[in-house]
């Protein structure tokens, strides 16, 4: 491939005097010339391409800028330098059809638009056709509910098990967005009974008419909690205080460590270990004290994970955590092939997300 000549002369002619009517007619013949034959040019060709459009297109009017993305979007072969000058684009009218359609966005770029760009960036990426693990993860982390909706409803979007306990936790109090993770056929059952004990009363009927298997659970899961809290009414709770002074005493001077941990949950003394997760992860004791109670122990094993707990201490947590009900070897077994495919480093990140909820809601207005 070679230009014409005269768009050469033209191309340097319209760069060098500046004239923005001059660049802009330059810029429309090359996008032409590329346009037509796009999908016979080499690597090497649309190399060339992409530096005369990216010097063409700088300083350029929004318009012709914005005429410029919604050509180049749906070509899968397009300039890429050009492709992302596009998609950075502080306005929206430019970035949108780039960042709706382009394949030439990988997923590393999509992220770091996400986290630079504004909402309606955001909101533009979660119309892709499809979307990774790694951009879902970033757009329910940062988005707001437009965009966490918008990315929910994406019938080409796959989640995280990270990515599903955001959508839960920010479910709470919207019924739309609780119905559409609640529809998703991937949610993680632990996550969807937890979605649907905290759904509203429609959304929670629409809900088990979809998956009738999940009432009975969610009413065995409601009254094993209210039990809980009947036998430990009755019994008589602990010493609270002196509970967490013991803890607080040997978390200040460095002894609390996992073979104490252990010890006091083959001792049973469950406000111990309630009191030492809260000191340890730096999150509330009532969050704690809830993820103690749950049926499904993923909080408690994300918790442990992301404080280095060993899995022997984690297993003498959960049987303490049972109670009275004995856990079957399969039970345990399927417990410590999750602890051990949970990696430290994205529990660490789940568990900065629930110091993030946790935090905002006790300033929460009583």
């Amino acid at each position: 491939m070679s230009f014409d000549l005269r768009l050469i002369s033209e191309v340097e002619h319209a760069i060098a005097t500046g004239s923005v009517e001059r660049r802009n007619t330059a810029l429309r013949r090359v996008t032409d010339l590329f346009l037509i034959g796009a999908d016979q040019y080499s690597d090497d060709e649309i190399a060339l391409f992409d530096d005369v459009i990216i010097r063409l297109a700088a300083d350029i009017e929004l318009s012709a800028r914005s005429l410029l993305a919604v050509r180049l979007a749906p070509i899968s072969n397009a300039p890429p330098n050009t492709i992302r000058a596009l998609a950075f684009d502080d306005a929206i009218e430019v970035a949108r059809p780039v960042l709706v359609q382009s394949e030439r966005l990988d997923d590393r770029t999509l992220v770091e638009n996400g986290r630079k760009k504004s909402q309606e960036h955001l909101l533009a990426i979660s119309r892709r056709r499809s979307l990774s693990e790694p951009v879902t993860d970033m757009l329910v982390q940062r988005g707001n509910q437009r965009v966490v909706l918008s990315a929910a409803e994406n019938g080409g979007a796959r989640f995280s098990d990270l990515g599903f306990a955001i959508l839960v936790e920010r479910s709470a109090g919207d019924d739309r967005l609780a119905a559409c993770v609640g529809a998703r056929p991937e949610i993680p059952p632990h996550l969807f009974l937890e979605l649907l004990a905290k759904a509203s009363n429609v959304v929670r009927a629409k809900l088990e008419a979809e998956h009738p298997q999940a009432r009975r659970k969610v009413h065995e899961v409601v009254e094993e909690v209210a039990e809980r809290i009947r036998t430990e009414t009755l019994d008589g709770a602990p010493d609270r205080a002196a509970a967490r002074a013991l803890v607080e005493s040997l978390h200040r001077s460095g002894e609390l460590d996992d073979s104490r941990l252990r010890a006091f949950a083959n001792d049973g003394r469950s406000e111990e270990i309630t009191v030492a997760f809260a000191l340890l992860c730096e999150i509330s004791l009532q969050f704690v004290e809830r993820a103690m109670m749950q049926e499904r122990p993923e909080t408690v094993l994300v918790l442990a994970r992301a404080v280095g707990v060993s899995w022997s201490t984690v297993k003498a947590i959960l049987l303490l955590r049972a109670g009275k009900r004995i856990m079957a070897a399969d039970e345990v077994a399927q417990c410590l092939a999750r602890f051990e495919r949970l990696k430290p480093t994205t529990a660490k990140e789940i568990l900065r997300f629930y110091q993030k909820r946790d935090l905002a809601g006790t300033k929460r207005p009583v």
